[in-house]
């Protein structure tokens, strides 16, 4: 229900007002259109100012307030993207935390302990080979991780064994041609 037809709804029972074609009734909806468009207004400010809820305006006033975009292809990764980088705070340095926020890169990125003091591994354990947008992803890394930690990245790639568990034969892989081998190592994921 439109705010014109709730504030005639409202003053029709005092029976005072000619709410018909009368300059009563052009009054109460142009008044009715502004409230109408003021309630947008507000609905769009609360949808955006939770990280949770925002689309647009919101996400891009949060990223400006960090020194890098998160790396995510989509609006919900986005989100929890935004949401790890604003928990990064001075009491993010165990692995926990670390991990944690390392989900601000936008992909599953791990940090691991190596046992040598000062040097942590990062793996992406969803991800064959190097991962798209590595070179934000890995600013952004360097950014959460303590700047006294030598950082190792460790990749891993498709094996034969893989791909023989997911295809018996090349007859299998021919049938989906033409593909990638980018292609063809995430269908070797599913």
């Amino acid at each position: 229900m439109s705010y014109a037809q709730y504030l005639k709804e409202l003053l029709t029972p005092l029976r005072v007002y000619d709410l018909g074609d009368t300059a009563n009734s052009g009054e109460l909806e142009a008044e009715g259109a502004a409230l109408d468009q003021m309630g947008e207004t507000l609905e769009e400010v609360q949808r955006e100012m939770l990280v949770s809820t925002a689309t647009g305006r919101g996400l891009e006033a949060i990223e400006s307030l960090l020194a890098r975009r998160p790396v995510a292809p989509t609006l919900e990764a986005r989100r929890a993207a935004l949401a790890a980088l604003l928990r990064i705070g001075g009491d993010s340095f165990t692995l926990t935390a670390i991990n944690d926020n390392l989900k601000g890169c936008g992909i599953n990125a791990v940090a691991i302990e190596t046992g040598t003091p000062g040097r942590v591994q990062v793996r992406f354990p969803d991800v064959p080979g190097i991962p798209d947008g590595f070179e934000e992803m890995r600013e952004i890394i360097e950014s959460i991780l303590p700047a006294h930690l030598g950082i190792e990245y460790v990749y891993w790639y498709v094996t034969w064994a893989m791909m023989e568990k997911q295809f018996k034969t090349w007859g299998d892989i021919e049938d989906i041609s033409p593909i990638t081998w980018e292609e063809l190592e995430k269908k070797v994921l599913q």
